[in-house]
């Protein structure tokens, strides 16, 4: 994805990559253990890119956590503290990150375009067609779409742009967790390709909107015009 196309990342997340993911990455890869609702985690991952590999370009956000459960079910109501939880790594978790890297970008000198640089975000399709039982997750993810446009409008006296995708069912280590008889209904509302969408494919949008100057402040779905039924 990015590494390959000459880029030199840093992963900021609480668990760390396989150590022969990390090997076959190279030098041009850090890791730095990052709790994404804490400021403190994300200024210093933020301080490892800038003097690992030099000047900060842009982030590209991808918390996520989920939490199923009906509104009303056979213990009562919604589970509030999960609720909370969902909210607070999936929305806050990603506007800590966007601030924070916003505020390190609108100190560097632009580059092509009068560009500081971009923050590519992460949403859902559940942002749009949320089912039973995705409450939490759905608002936490429409949150982040909803949050492109004014961190962008906030964002251009700087040139720093801002997009979100929004993918549909892709291989993730969450997907992992599923059933597979679940695995095998998401997969037949997919209308084409008829597959669960791969990893190259989301780092190949984030390549392009990195390289294209004039996408900003939208949300792309990228999910093979999958819309998600009620269950």
């Amino acid at each position: 994805g990015l590494v390959k196309a000459g880029a030199k990342v840093v992963i900021a997340d609480l668990n760390p990559p396989a150590e022969t993911a990390l090997e076959e990455l190279g030098d041009s890869v850090r890791f730095e253990k990052t709790d994404v609702r804490e400021e403190t985690d994300v200024r210093k991952a933020i301080e490892t890119a800038d003097h690992t590999f030099g000047n900060v370009r842009g982030a590209m956000i991808c918390a996520g956590i989920i939490h199923a459960e009906r509104t009303v079910n056979k213990t009562g109501a919604f589970n509030l503290e999960a609720f909370r939880r969902v909210i607070d790594v999936n929305l806050i978790g990603t506007f800590n990150v966007a601030r924070l890297v916003a505020e390190h970008l609108s100190k560097t000198e632009p580059q092509d375009h009068d560009e500081r640089g971009v923050i590519i975000m992460t949403s859902s399709v559940a942002a749009f067609d949320g089912q039973i039982g995705q409450a939490a997750y759905s608002a936490s993810k429409g949150g982040v779409a909803s949050l492109a446009l004014p961190l962008a409008r906030d964002l251009s006296k700087f040139g720093i742009r801002v997009v979100a995708i929004a993918p549909g069912v892709f291989e993730t280590p969450m997907m992992a967790a599923i059933s597979d008889e679940y695995r095998k209904s998401l997969t037949e509302n997919v209308p084409f390709p008829y597959r669960l969408g791969q990893p190259d494919e989301f780092a190949a949008l984030a390549r392009h909107i990195i390289e294209n100057p004039y996408l900003n402040g939208e949300t792309i779905r990228l999910d093979a015009a999958l819309r998600m039924s009620p269950r």
